[in-house]
């Protein structure tokens, strides 16, 4: 450990070392420098040579370094590529260099083999190649189109989400894409989400105007635009609404880090006492719909509150935190902790899915929020008169529609399962019968009274090439007078009477 005196001195030549000295204790995770300096204390890595004990360089690092690459059984120079500096457009350009290493040459393979499947299923070269997408340089980056063909298969996702939504008890509501600024004031937005947030506009002769990052504000508002009662609660409203939040040129990823994205944004209002149930309902309404999906392999992760950034005390912090970890453990799925990982106004579980080929996605949140509802004074009536603080539940199911449209795009490789989801559902359930009760089920007599592996021609039985032998009823002789033991067969009953009288308008041979 050195001193940040001693560390300046030592690395002096060394601007972007000097950088990162400055931001000790303050560094992010979002642009690697905590890696370095995150603990609010600099180390410096004397790297020696292992056979003459010679010093060959200094690292600003937390260490340890490896003398030679010898010592690694397996690695792989994979790439290199242009990056800005700490991911902000407005540093300098450097190159960044990738690599992999692993403790076996066959581990190295499988991981090798890995990532070859990875990129034939990445959604931006799927997108361009099943033309669904774009995001045209004239627009901006982060921020896409999609296509007619794209299109379909967005409103298929939309609409079966809103059905189900529909069915659950969820209202629809509608908010603008802009706000006055006064709104994230109240939130707390402006204070711990700035930097996440498109600058102003200045209209209305000077009023900051802002792109709206979050949802949730004007729901609140929606909430309070008139008396509430309990006999209302749970109140779940529920939008398809668009967002925007400005992230650094270096993290934007096609559509799973966007800049522009539209939410399946759901916020419900309930008293304590309906908390924990409301929860679990909602836990177990997401991971439904998530299946319906074709996504089946979950864990849980639970956020929890961040001691530089939040809001609240810490007995509301603490009661929310209990109250999720309860209903995550109802489940009965793997549950891991991140700590400090929460949302400045309260703690949060989030749901982890894997895809086809093994890897892990951050899919629906549902956050518990006791320090919203005071910021915006939300109230209602309780059964006793009195006005009563409600619970502010937030849910994102999807994320957004880009991320999740991306991740189904890689998980099914691009090849979209035909069908509505809950089709699919009821198909997947169905194929557990064996191939011998499906064989049986098909002999079943339909409504004509047949067995469903007779097929009548659409004209009767007269026309004998449309109904080969071995597709008529099994009981049913060559004469059409015959019937079936569970009753007569329609069509060979026509088909019968139309020969009756045929025969009777025949003229005689002896006539």
């Amino acid at each position: 450990m050195v001193t940040d005196e001693a560390a300046r001195e030592e690395l002096a030549d060394e601007p972007y070392k000097l950088e990162l000295i400055g931001l000790k204790g303050s560094a992010s995770s979002d642009d690697g420098a905590d890696v370095e300096v995150g603990a609010g204390e600099l180390t410096i890595y004397d790297n020696v040579d292992a056979k003459s004990g010679e010093l060959c360089w200094k690292d600003l690092c937390r260490g340890p370094h490896l003398p030679t690459t010898r010592n690694i059984p397996a690695f792989k120079l994979m790439r290199n590529a242009g990056a800005y500096w700490r991911g902000s457009e407005k540093n300098p350009m450097l190159q960044r260099i990738y690599g992999t290493a692993w403790p076996t040459k066959d581990e190295l393979k499988a991981h090798l083999e890995f990532l070859a499947e990875a990129e034939k299923r990445d959604h931006r070269k799927l997108g361009s190649e099943l033309d669904l997408f774009s995001i045209p340089e004239q627009i901006g980056s982060g921020l896409a189109v999609f296509h007619p063909k794209g299109g379909i298969i967005r409103r298929v996702m939309e609409d079966y989400s809103r059905k189900r939504h529909e069915e659950a008890g969820y209202e629809f509501v509608y908010t603008p894409h802009a706000t006055k600024g006064k709104l994230f004031e109240t939130s707390g937005h402006l204070d711990w989400y700035a930097d996440g947030m498109y600058p102003p506009m200045q209209l209305d002769e000077g009023v900051d105007y802002y792109l709206k990052p979050m949802n949730c504000p004007m729901h609140n508002l929606i909430f309070d635009a008139r008396g509430r009662s309990y006999r209302e609660l749970p109140l779940r409203l529920f939008e398809f609404g668009t967002v925007y939040r400005y992230e650094k040129s270096g993290v934007v990823h096609g559509l799973t880090r966007a800049r522009g994205f539209t939410q399946d944004d759901a916020h419900i209002y309930c008293t304590r006492e309906q908390m924990s149930e409301e929860l679990d309902k909602l836990l177990t309404f997401v991971l439904e719909l998530l299946r319906d999906y074709g996504l089946t392999d979950f864990y849980l992760e639970l956020s929890t509150k961040d001691p530089e950034k939040f809001v609240g005390s810490d007995e509301a912090w603490e009661e929310a935190t209990e109250t999720l970890r309860q209903v995550a453990e109802k489940q009965g799925l793997p549950l891991v902790p991140d700590p400090g990982g929460a949302a400045f106004y309260g703690p949060k579980i989030s749901v982890q899915a894997k895809d086809a080929i093994g890897r892990t996605w951050q899919m629906s949140t549902i956050q518990l929020d006791f320090n919203l509802p005071e910021r915006f004074d939300l109230e209602y009536t309780g059964a006793d008169g009195s006005k009563t603080r409600p619970v502010m539940i937030h849910r994102a199911l999807f994320g957004s529609i880009e991320r999740f449209f991306a991740v189904l795009l890689e998980h099914y490789a691009g090849a979209f399962p035909r069908g509505s989801p809950r089709s699919r559902r009821s198909a997947s359930r169905s194929a557990t019968r064996t191939s011998s009760t499906w064989r049986s089920s098909r002999r079943r007599p339909n409504r004509r009274g047949c067995g469903s592996r007779w097929t009548p021609p659409r004209t009767g039985c007269r026309r004998r090439s449309a109904t080969p032998r071995s597709r008529r009823c099994p009981s049913w002789s060559s004469r059409a007078t015959r019937t079936c033991p569970t009753g007569p067969c329609p069509s060979a009953t026509a088909t019968a009477r139309r020969r009756t009288a045929s025969r009777s308008t025949r003229p005689s041979r002896r006539s």
